[in-house]
């Protein structure tokens, strides 16, 4: 009979400890540690039969390259956001709230690959007719697309070995359980070691495969750090189920550009793929309206045009709000402390909210220049020109930096009409175009004379 023990185990870093503490001595991170029931005479089955790696060391001289084959997965927007298309031998972990269309959208790449070769879908949460009812209500085709309702992860690679599918979709990691460990499915153990176990298989057998994960409250992947570091790919959805576009983001990928962005909007045929977005994240108003400025923002390989809007507001009270939704609430503070120290604005008798438009979230500095002036826009109650475009990064000294893709985001911005631009020095175009004019600034002062000539 297995002899049994307790053992503690670090929900965000996996880290293992004999006994419980507030605190995890590796990552320092605060109530993570997860008691489980592990085994200490049960051999560990996680690479037996599954070993990819070599019984000697190579040089790296001697290592013959293959080129990576990559196949479409039918839908060009989940392409892009992987870098090309599917890579043999990946494992893609994809993570999102629930309801917000991750089974939706591997369903509906299964179905389209299911022609052209061999596919699994392992559903761990929904009965094969209750998948079979969505495939139906979303028009798909069902002729060969196989489906496997199972949590144990010996039988499901026992079964994958006798049909060699290409393309398999685990739904949902969380779900699976080995019998390496007696704890229960969703333990950090059990997910972990199924993680483990199905990675090793893949990677061996070539097929490419797709882990669906569950998130916390924080939106995070639930489950142990570990297990992002496992697989090629980690694939995000964002926006809210009362939302009808939906996003996804990269934000890691071993075979192609991190922070991609794929957009989809939800219909009752499921997802479907958008192609121009710039167009979404502009409000569009009937006429220029105080504190909105368009940006051109870089996602991955993408330029994307997004509408940036704030609002100033009085303080009544001894601390003033600063909130942000869609970009960073600490690089507001920092912006405003520059504003103040090289321009003489305050702001500390305001409340100032940022938000940008569509629900996309802006993570490059790109958007300092426009915060700045949808602020001070908002603060005089002065709407901006129409067709304006403005982007550029902001230094602690005031100084306005070159940012990556300068010529590719004004492309984008002359092919949505735009007239005008304020971006850094270093990114203006040293021959001047007819389709856009380009004003190029070097400091926040020099950027501020500009605005105050396109205010209407």
């Amino acid at each position: 009979m297995a002899k049994t023990k307790v053992a503690y185990f670090c929900q965000s870093c996996g880290a293992v400890a004999s006994k419980w503490a507030g605190q995890c001595g590796s990552c320092n991170e605060w109530n993570t540690m997860a008691e489980e029931v592990v085994s200490t005479s049960t051999p560990s089955l996680r690479y037996q039969g599954y070993a990819t790696a070599t019984t000697k060391p190579t040089c790296m001289a001697a290592v013959t390259l293959h080129e990576e084959m990559r196949f479409p997965s039918g839908l060009k927007e989940l392409d892009r956001v992987l870098g090309g298309g599917l890579v043999m031998g990946s494992v893609i972990l994809t993570g999102g709230d629930p309801g917000i269309g991750k089974s939706t959208l591997l369903l509906q790449a299964l179905a389209t690959l299911s022609q052209q070769m061999k596919v699994l879908y392992v559903t761990g949460e929904e009965s094969l007719q209750q998948v079979t009812l969505r495939a139906r209500r979303l028009g798909l085709a069902q002729d060969q697309l196989w489906l496997l309702a199972n949590t144990h992860v010996e039988q499901i690679i026992q079964f994958a070995e006798q049909e060699h599918p290409r393309v398999m979709v685990i739904d949902s990691i969380q779900t699976m359980h080995t019998d390496i460990l007696q704890s229960a499915p969703g333990s950090v153990g059990q997910v972990r070691e199924s993680a483990a176990s199905l990675v090793a298989y893949a990677k061996q057998a070539g097929i490419t495969l797709f882990l669906v994960g569950h998130v916390t409250k924080e939106g995070t992947l639930a489950g142990p750090r570990v297990l992002e570091h496992m697989v090629d790919t980690v694939l995000y959805f964002e926006g809210e189920q009362d939302q009808r576009y939906r996003v996804i983001r990269a934000v890691k990928n071993r075979f192609g550009a991190v922070n991609e962005l794929g957009i989809f909007a939800m219909t009752d045929k499921g997802l479907r793929e958008v192609n121009h977005p710039s167009a979404l994240f502009l409000s569009r108003h009937a006429k220029p309206v105080p504190g909105s400025v368009i940006m051109c923002t870089r996602e991955g390989t993408r330029p994307l045009l997004a509408e940036v809007q704030a609002l100033v507001d009085p303080c009544y009270n001894h601390q003033p709000r600063r909130i942000c939704v869609g970009l960073e609430n600490q690089r507001l503070s920092m912006l405003l402390a520059v504003l103040h120290r090289h321009c003489g604005i305050a702001s500390y008798d305001q409340d100032i909210f940022i938000n940008v438009v569509g629900g996309i979230r802006i993570l490059e500095p790109a958007a300092d220049l426009p915060i700045l002036f949808a602020i001070l826009s908002s603060l005089r109650n002065q709407p901006l020109a129409e067709h304006l475009l403005v982007f550029g990064e902001l230094g602690l000294a005031g100084e306005i930096r070159p940012v990556s893709g300068g010529q590719e985001r004004l492309r984008e911005a002359a092919k949505h009409g735009f007239k005008k631009a304020i971006v850094p020095h270093a990114n203006a175009p040293k021959k001047t175009t007819e389709e856009i004019a380009i004003i190029g600034v070097q400091h926040l002062q020099e950027a501020l004379d500009h605005l105050s000539t396109e205010t209407t």
